[in-house]
């Protein structure tokens, strides 16, 4: 022992003796007799709260004179067995005492006279949602705790990423590690390798996808391959090298229903895509992160992979979130939001720690929590169904694009994805919009949308901004229905818009109308009109047509001008019912729209203006908006609205 602390030593075993046979007896006589036996311990039940070489130190009673007295013999009976304990504060509100001292002393400390009992001391914690967790699930009133439908227990995830700390209390038996490994060697030559670097990203987003605390899917097992190194670079070989991994995994083990996240993102690949795709079809959810560029996300991959369920990051205003010095990406290869700024979770700094990280790998980690909640309650969804049911329960109208480039706006989705409280098994018609890429600007130049292969295609439109458009079609192409815009001469550009759709799973035709007649239609006895398309090999069109009801109770017929060709899609009347709902505003609007009542679902969107200046028709969530150029008269939006028949 060092002198000077052989000396405090001295001092307060000196302050003890003299407290010892007369101040002593009488504050024990003023306090009250000493309890027989030592003071009961308690502690927190959780270790990971727990405040080691903290304790409250309660007293029977006493004034505040009394309780020092009882803190200085504590520390010279410690400084008798080599130990400090520190005085941190004596509280006013009760007769106790907060010290800082070795758990060796506990001992000594709990057979002091007068002391009731010693605490640990513990961490508490905020008891209000993290706000993402919030968006997800809405508190119900009067509980305060995220209470998903199910804990995703069904669901393996595979997590394409950095390395996972799996000893972290949030994950710990929850993460696999597979030992599988592909990355480039770190740039720089004194790069130095810190585990909870290196462990970072990977330990942060599995907690997002299935930490006890702050995780969407609890319940859900987590498999880590390792494809990032500790500066978080991959290459696109060594993600396809995972990708074949799990399909060699599959293959020996088949599981389902099954997720993989890709929270990465670099320049577009096909063989990135290609390789996403082939998962995708064998059955896996894949969520990919849109990126953290400020920019299109059609530009990246695998965000640019149709089959890939993409998600755009917001802040906790449901705004695009800004991610550093630029932001998430968006536009039409972009799926739903998913929070993504500031998100509370696992750190790798330590078993116990948690960090806020933000970006759009944090979230799609969210979305592939959702996916991992929605197929443990309907196991046999199809990847379609799922991205359906994905944007069904999303928040609509949520985010603002006003923050977007404005060519991005119409394309990029406005949702925020979300889960009910409840769930179960649905047939109800669910339907998405799929925009193409903008046509080039020759003349004559057309523009395709095509849907998933699992997805229906029950209508077609086209939108212009500049109005100079020819319309447009859809066609069976290799088995499979595609919407082709056609752009008009010197316009700046047209975009197909095919409307896709889970329902019904009878197979739809399209019946196109003859030169000699004014449109084409359905048969009134066993099919029903889903949706119009309308093309002119040559004339703008304003009012190419719209689609009526016919001899049977729904719409049937798209009636068109002479010099537009019509097709319709026409769908089984034993699997649907439709209905014709439209608008026309009393005064001049640049934009109308009509939406579809509840229960009934948006297949087919028309504009029919009495000038050549339509920009088109186009659906949001479940409207139909008819645009018009500055300047031109109102157009009529007209909505087919269609429900499954049970």
């Amino acid at each position: 022992m060092s002198p000077r602390a052989l000396g405090l030593a001295l001092v307060l075993a000196l302050a003890e003796f003299i407290l010892a046979p007369g101040a002593v007896e009488e504050g024990e006589a003023a306090v009250g007799a000493a309890p027989l036996g030592p003071a009961a311990f308690h502690r927190a039940a959780k270790a990971s709260w727990r405040l080691p070489g903290r304790y409250v130190v309660m007293l029977r009673a006493g004034s505040e004179a009394e309780v020092r007295g009882t803190a200085r013999r504590l520390q010279a009976r410690a400084a008798r067995r080599g130990h400090l304990a520190e005085l941190l504060h004596v509280f006013h509100l009760l007769p106790a005492f907060l010290v800082r001292m070795s758990s060796d002393v506990l001992d000594t400390a709990l057979k002091l006279p007068h002391v009731k009992y010693i605490e640990e001391d513990a961490y508490v914690f905020a008891q209000s949602i993290p706000w993402n967790l919030g968006r997800i699930v809405p508190p119900q009133p009067g509980s305060g705790a995220y209470s998903p439908p199910n804990k995703g227990d069904l669901v393996e995830i595979y997590l394409l990423d950095t390395s996972v700390q799996s000893t972290h209390r949030e994950i710990e038996g929850r993460v696999a590690v597979t030992g599988f490994e592909s990355i480039p060697e770190e740039d720089g030559t004194h790069f130095h390798r810190q585990a909870s670097k290196c462990d970072s990203h990977g330990t942060h987003v599995a907690g997002v996808l299935s930490g006890r605390d702050a995780g969407v899917a609890t319940g859900a097992n987590i498999r880590s391959l390792r494809v990032l190194n500790c500066q978080g670079k991959g290459t696109v070989s060594g993600t396809l090298m995972a990708l074949e991994f799990i399909q060699r995994t599959l293959e020996a083990q088949p599981y389902a229903p099954l997720v993989v996240v890709l929270p990465l993102a670099g320049a577009r690949s096909p063989a990135l895509n290609a390789g996403c795709r082939r998962m995708a079809r064998m059955g896996a959810a894949v969520v990919a992160a849109a990126g953290n560029y400020k920019d299109d996300a059609c530009l990246y991959s695998p965000a640019s992979e149709p089959e890939v369920i993409t998600v755009g990051a917001t802040d906790s205003e449901d705004q695009p979130a800004s991610i550093g010095t630029l932001g998430t990406n968006f536009g039409r290869c972009v799926d739903l939001f998913a929070p993504g700024d500031d998100i509370i979770g696992a750190s790798s700094d330590c078993s116990t720690c948690f960090t806020a990280q933000s970006g759009t790998s944090q979230a799609a980690a969210h979305v592939a929590g959702i996916a991992a909640v929605l197929l443990s309650a309907e196991p046999q969804l199809s990847l379609a169904e799922l991205r359906q049911r994905l944007l069904r329960f999303s928040a609509k109208n949520a985010v603002d694009t006003a923050r977007l480039p404005e060519e991005q706006r119409l394309q990029t989705p406005n949702s925020v994805a979300g889960l009910p409280p409840r769930l179960g098994a649905d047939e109800q018609l669910l339907c998405r919009s799929v925009w193409s890429a903008r046509s080039g600007l020759a003349p004559h130049a057309t523009a395709v949308a095509r849907c998933a292969s699992t997805e229906e295609m029950l209508s077609c439109s086209s939108f212009s901004r500049s109005g100079s458009r020819l319309g447009e079609h859809v066609e069976d192409k290799d088995g499979q229905k595609q919407c082709v815009a056609h752009s008009a001469f010197r316009g700046r550009g047209v975009y197909a818009i095919a409307r896709c759709c889970t329902w019904p799973r009878a197979e739809c035709r399209i019946n196109a109308s003859s030169p000699a007649a004014e449109g084409a239609e359905c048969s009134p006895r066993d099919r029903v009109l889903t949706g119009c398309s309308f093309h002119s090999p040559s004339v703008v069109l304003g009012a190419g047509g719209r689609p009526v009801v016919g001899l049977g109770r729904g719409p049937s017929r798209c009636a068109s001008r002479t010099e537009a060709m019509a097709h319709a899609v026409c769908c089984p009347t034993a699997s649907l019912e439709c209905r014709l709902k439209e608008h026309m505003a009393p005064e001049s609007q640049e934009k109308v729209s009509v939406s579809c009542d509840d229960g009934w679902t948006l297949t087919g969107c028309n504009a029919l203006s009495q000038s050549p200046g339509s920009m088109g028709a186009y659906a949001v969530d479940n409207s139909c908006v008819a645009a018009t150029v500055p300047g031109s008269s109102s157009a009529v939006a007209i909505a087919i609205c269609c429900r499954s028949r049970h």
